[in-house]
């Protein structure tokens, strides 16, 4: 929100003298971000002057149209002779007076202006535009001074365009709508300065009549809950915005377009009402304000065919939709230069629609951002009253004496308020006159009467206190039309504090309690990240959220537990409305945008929540602000909220060991999945006895290439080269592979025994068995572990080889045994023992024979 200075004194009786670091200050100590105060008496410096456009030569040639212009300056440039500039703009002709800047000047930036030769012929400093000027982000063109202005070449322009002025610019919360106007921002410095204030929303308009400006029939009264048209005939076209009005549409960034529209952004800057102005020759039957049918098509204002869905509110007549409500008109009804009729309207909308709605379109116009905000439902007839009389002033015309104003507006619910809450709450001393003086101040109707429950010293105290805290006066406040942010005693409180001034607030911290380190399962989380790290992965924070063609994308079958997703009541994207129920989905989405952008080795991880609904677990209890739940109602609450297991996921393409003068690499596959999930298990503390690698099938896993990551019986993950299919709906090189694996199914490590050291020298035997290709290697090396007994210290698989000598169907495994004795150095005869009884179970159990006996 820009807005100058000179706009505000015209409603609030602002210091003359008031320092621009007051002001500031000022609206600081409001709660409002203000992002720059710039004193634009300062941003430009040297010669600007007024400038009249004498001569145009059309330069060719190059590769963007240039012309070169002879500008009258006056004496400004020393000689009274005609300035000669090349510019680059098209929106001005022979006669048109301009602002120029001539060399030796400063503008905003520290950008100096100087006399130079550019394309070809000799430049005598810069026609300016709005942007250039700091004035706003205009620069489409260069600003043209209306025929109005009496200033003559030569002139300073700086009182001209408005450079004499101060501009604030403020970053306004989503709570304080009614600050995104100049009645707004009035009011508050009237708090802040304890100065009068002069509401221009105080005037008086005329009310509904019974013949309505124009038919109108509104069929969505929740959407719509205000409605209000009148109608200006007769209107001379020809006449353009004044320029004062130009200015201040301009320092607000918005851009001049015709008078019937300006007037309307004008008020919408300055009352906060947003409104539309329609070209009444252009439209034919009755509007109607309902919901669009999914489908329908619209081309608003900025040229684009937009697709509507049913939850968009519109404005139609015989043909159809002719404007997005309270987000952007439509082309076919639009003013143009023609025009000589126009229906003004003004209505109320509903926020979370119209938050939804220029979110959807992706069409963030500055009357959705107000509307989304909150906007007062009683400026409907005040605004429309001030858009006739400025239309029918500036450009003639006859307004209508029908008045239409289809009223739907709720009272506001009074809120009650014991008056010694935001001394409780704050711990700051506030009067009882203190806090109804504050409230009244921004516009509550507030009264004061005693609190009943004071009469029983063991009652509970009003807004959930303890016993009897309530006792004493209670407020019944009932907030005004434009704060619709005031809706409980918490958000009263914080009015009272912030009026009153939140310097006031002492500060005191809490005393911190005694640290009892990090949690187990904190721990757990940091060793197997620091353990995915160290292998090369590189950890990622994807967005939770995701499409729902996500599920027939990954493979997911119709019984899938994942498949139900829970959907957001308000998501960032209507694209993706759903929460993940696998880490899987956002992870391959990042593979796919680093290897589209040419980073063709990835090796990547993330330990975050999926989310999986709870079918049937109704509503959550209404918990209001007022009190501190009670356990039962934080129990029903936790029981509706969706289930959240934190995982762990990697996933990689390309070369894990890349190739280069020492030798080929190798590319990453299913087996350095399988690997991550074993070194995940084996940083959570699992012992690798209990912990399982066998076979398996789920999706999006290739049903030949999917291990189970087992513990204690128990399936905790998967892992392997994902499926063919999958790969191809997601875009993914071949052979991509990932790991997916539930931390929260994991028990808690067992306490870690220290090792027995032998000093004693190692026995070190090698096996190979040739078994079934269906024969999992995990299997094979647990029958040696259990045949090998107490001597075996360490088994190891470090080949697997298949040929035709061995058969179809056979696959030899060989291992390394290590055995060692814990008191002696061992036998051959003892290691060569131990090693014949661990061939000997794996014969018995799987067939297993000796390769090459």
């Amino acid at each position: 929100m820009r807005v100058s200075v000179s706009w505000l004194r015209e409603y609030v009786d602002l210091p003359a003298d008031l320092p621009t670091g007051d002001l500031e200050q000022a609206l600081v100590d409001l709660g409002i971000e203000v992002e720059s105060v710039v004193d634009l008496r300062e941003s430009v410096t040297g010669p600007l002057v007024v400038g009249e456009v004498l001569e145009i030569e059309e330069l060719t040639g190059f590769k963007k149209p240039i012309r070169f212009c002879r500008v009258d300056v006056g004496a400004a440039n020393g000689t009274g002779e005609p300035q000669e500039i090349v510019c680059g703009a098209r929106n001005f002709a022979v006669g048109d007076k301009v602002v120029v800047i001539l060399p030796g000047g400063v503008l905003p930036g520290g950008f100096a202006i100087g006399a130079r030769k550019t394309y070809g012929r000799n430049s005598h400093g810069m026609i300016c535009s709005a942007q250039e000027l700091g004035l706003g982000d205009d620069h489409s063109g260069i600003v043209v001074l209306p025929e109005d202005v009496k200033a003559q070449p030569g002139d300073d322009a700086r009182p001209v365009v408005g450079l004499d002025d101060v501009v604030v610019e403020m970053e306004i919360t989503p709570d304080r709508g009614y600050a995104l106007s100049v009645r707004g921002i009035a009011r508050e410095l009237s708090h802040a300065l304890g100065v009068p204030f002069r509401d221009p929303a105080d005037a008086p308009a005329p009310g509904a009549t019974a013949e309505p400006a124009y038919p109108v029939e509104v069929r969505d009264p929740v959407g719509c809950d205000r409605f209000a048209a009148r109608m200006v005939r007769g209107v001379d076209p020809t006449v353009e915005t004044p320029g004062w009005m130009r200015q201040r549409l301009t320092v607000a960034g918005v851009r001049s377009i015709s008078l019937a529209v300006d007037i309307t952004n004008y008020l919408m800057l300055e009352l906060g009402q947003p409104m539309h102005a329609f070209d009444a020759d252009r439209i034919a039957g009755t509007l109607v304000v309902r919901r669009a049918e999914a489908g329908e098509k619209l081309t608003t204002l900025d040229g684009v065919n937009r697709t509507l869905s049913a939850e968009d509110l519109v404005i139609c007549d015989e043909s159809g939709p002719i404007s997005l409500a309270a987000v952007m008109g439509g082309e076919t009804s639009e003013v143009l230069a023609s025009t000589t009729n126009v229906l003004f309207e003004a209505a109320h909308w509903d926020p979370a629609t119209v938050g939804r709605t220029a979110r959807r379109h992706k069409l963030f116009s500055e009357a959705a951002k107000r509307w989304e905000r909150g906007v007062d439902p009683a400026l409907p007839l005040v605004a429309l009253e001030k858009a006739v009389r400025l239309l029918t002033d500036l450009a003639g015309g006859t307004a209508g004496e029908e008045v239409l104003d289809i009223d739907h507006v709720a009272p506001r619910t009074p809120v009650t308020l014991p008056v010694d809450l935001p001394s409780r709450r704050v711990g700051v001393t506030y009067s009882p006159d203190r806090v109804v003086e504050l409230l009244e101040q921004v516009g509550c109707t507030v009264t004061r009467g005693t609190d009943r429950l004071a009469e029983d010293p063991g009652a509970v105290g009003t807004a959930g206190v303890g016993p009897g805290a309530g006792a004493g006066e209670v407020l019944t406040v009932t907030p005004p039309s434009w704060r619709p942010d005031l809706t409980d005693p918490a958000d009263l409180v914080e009015e009272v504090v912030r009026l009153d001034g939140y310097d006031r607030v002492p500060s005191v911290l809490p005393t911190a309690p005694p640290g009892r380190g990090l949690t187990w399962q904190q721990q757990r989380r940091r060793a197997v990240a620091r353990s995915l790290a160290e292998r090369g992965y590189v950890e990622v924070l994807a967005q939770p959220f995701v499409a729902p063609e996500l599920v027939d994308q990954l493979g997911l079958p119709a019984d899938d537990p994942r498949r139900p997703a829970v959907r957001l009541a308000n998501p960032l994207s209507e694209e993706e409305p759903l929460l993940r129920t696998t880490l899987l989905g956002p992870l391959l989405g990042i593979v796919k945008r680093n290897v589209g952008r040419g980073q063709r080795d990835v090796a990547i991880y993330e330990i975050g929540t999926v989310f999986h609904p709870r079918p049937g677990a109704g509503a959550p209890p209404a918990m209001g602000v007022d009190r501190r739940p009670t356990d039962e109602e934080f129990a029903a609450a936790d029981a509706v909220v969706p289930a959240q297991p934190r995982h762990v996921a990697v996933a990689l393409t390309g070369e894990i060991e890349p190739a280069g003068w020492w030798g080929a690499g190798r590319t990453a596959g299913w087996a350095d999945a399988v690997e991550a999930g074993r070194a995940v298990l084996d940083a959570a503390g699992i012992p690798a006895d209990r912990m399982t690698v066998r076979a398996g099938e789920r999706a999006p896993w290739h049903p030949g290439r999917c291990a189970e990551l087992v513990v204690d019986d128990v399936v905790v993950g998967h892992a392997g080269e994902l499926h063919p299919a999958v790969l191809a709906a997601l875009e993914l090189p071949r052979r991509t592979s990932a790991m997916e694996l539930d931390l929260d199914a994991l028990p808690a490590a067992p306490l870690a025994a220290g090792p027995t050291i032998s000093t004693f020298p190692p026995a070190l035997i090698d096996v190979a068995l040739v078994v079934d290709d269906a024969v999992p290697a995990a299997d094979v090396r647990a029958a040696l572990v259990e045949g090998a007994g107490a001597l075996l210290e360490d088994v190891r698989l470090f080949d697997v080889y298949t040929s035709e000598q061995l058969g179809e169907g056979r696959k030899s495994l060989a291992y390394k045994l290590t055995f060692r004795a814990p008191d002696r150095t061992l036998a051959g005869e003892e290691a060569v023992a131990a090693r014949d009884a661990a061939v000997a179970v794996a014969a018995e159990r799987f067939g297993a024979t000796l390769r090459g006996a």
